[in-house]
């Protein structure tokens, strides 16, 4: 088939957003993609110099044109590797739009996101887990308590720390009527914050949505705060704390939503998503009115820094030093309680070690309204390679 005849999609291909892991095969080096949506089970193992082909499929050139932009004799390879793509759902067009309708479809009939992952732990190992964690971690010792907490969203093996110092601080709380959840949309589609009226199934047992608060929700922001709500499927800031919470309060429903970053503005005001903005607006009323306890948790991770990010060179014991620097600067503003003030610092350091989760931190002070916030641990998460380093906090806030 010439290209010419190709399919538009394929002819001017525009890849998705993809997570790329190094791999051997046969004794070579490979690159392996994945769709961090999930859309499909298939990855795709290419080359390592592909990478900078798929690179420029952006849906602006034809493939005739990238290949003479890079010297190709033959277009020939360019078309079978976006042929590729496209099978595993990684180009725009009418694959990707049937594997997203057909999980859609899917989840409809469930009614909830799968847990994930091949080898789930059972009930029993990620109780005996989550219990031994708390065990090792001190009482804070709060003066009351808190409205809401701050913990990571990183793997638990290297996150563990401060998720149950964080969780700690609920020692003494009551069980909630509902807890709102807020996270980060690591790699979906929406831009804006995105809600779901679907439950979650972790190893423990499922989760249901607080059906009270999201219709009311429903009814004040219509479908702008839904319709990008397949982006929960893969996403891990929320599913992470699910056992915790579990774990803590027993069968207890959630409302979950994404919220993005406050220095990334959205590209169209056009009411087909909801700011941030309308979201606590339409939050606070939403919780005023269905009445009852409610306890917030930001799924936030801090600074995100080394090669892994982008950054040229390993991080070494200095790096260590200054990005805690920075770490606690921000969390100064932080600590004062006030969205606002917060906000504006981050705006001015223009957020230098890539905190990630920014929005669902400011939108937790919005919502609960702390009268203080208490720092309880700080942590780095770093390789021995200096590949990446991960830094996050446990905070209270206090009512």
């Amino acid at each position: 088939m010439s290209a010419a005849t190709l399919p538009d999609h394929i002819r001017r291909p525009h890849v998705r957003l993809f997570q790329m892991m190094g791999a051997q095969h046969n004794g070579q080096q490979v690159v392996v993609l994945r769709d961090p949506m999930a859309l499909s089970s298939q990855m795709m193992a290419v080359p390592p110099q592909a990478v900078m082909v798929i690179q420029q499929f952006q849906g602006e050139r034809t493939i005739e044109e990238i290949a003479s932009g890079l010297k190709a004799p033959d277009s020939a390879p360019f078309i079978e590797l976006a042929k590729r793509l496209d099978e595993v759902g990684l180009l725009w067009g009418p694959t990707f739009e049937r594997l997203e309708g057909e999980l859609k479809a899917k989840l409809k009939e469930t009614g909830y996101f799968p847990a994930g992952g091949t080898q789930q732990p059972t009930p029993d190992q990620i109780r005996g887990a989550l219990a031994g964690w708390l065990a090792q971690t001190e009482d804070p010792e709060l003066d009351g308590s808190p409205v809401a907490i701050v913990a990571p969203h990183l793997d638990y093996p290297r996150g563990w720390p401060n998720y149950a110092a964080a969780y700690r601080c609920l020692d003494r709380c009551e069980t909630p009527d509902r807890v709102v959840i807020l996270g980060t949309n690591h790699f979906g589609i929406g831009d804006g914050v995105v809600l779901t009226e679907l439950g979650f199934e972790t190893p423990i047992a499922m989760v249901a949505p607080d059906t009270k608060v999201i219709d009311r929700l429903k009814a004040l922001i219509g479908d702008a705060g839904f319709v990008d709500q397949l982006d929960h499927h893969a996403e891990h800031s929320i599913k992470l704390h699910l056992p915790w919470i579990q774990h803590r309060f027993g069968d207890v429903p959630v409302v979950a939503a994404l919220v993005p970053d406050p220095l990334v503005g959205m590209l169209a005001a056009d009411e087909k998503r909801t700011s941030t903005t309308q979201f606590l607006d339409s939050m606070n009323e939403a919780l005023d009115a269905v009445g009852g306890r409610t306890l917030f948790v930001s799924s936030a991770d801090l600074s995100h820094v080394g090669p892994q990010f982008g950054e040229p060179r390993p991080v070494d014991a200095q790096r260590k030093v200054d990005v805690e620097r920075v770490d606690r600067d921000l969390m100064a503003a932080y600590l004062s309680g006030d969205p606002d003030v917060f906000l504006a610092r981050a705006r001015e350091t223009r957020n230098p070690t890539r905190w990630c989760s920014i929005g669902n931190m400011h939108a937790v002070l919005a919502l609960a309204k702390p009268s203080a916030v208490e720092m309880i641990d700080y942590r780095q998460a770093c390789d021995e390679q200096g590949n990446c380093l991960v830094s996050s906090a446990a905070l209270a806030l206090m009512g």
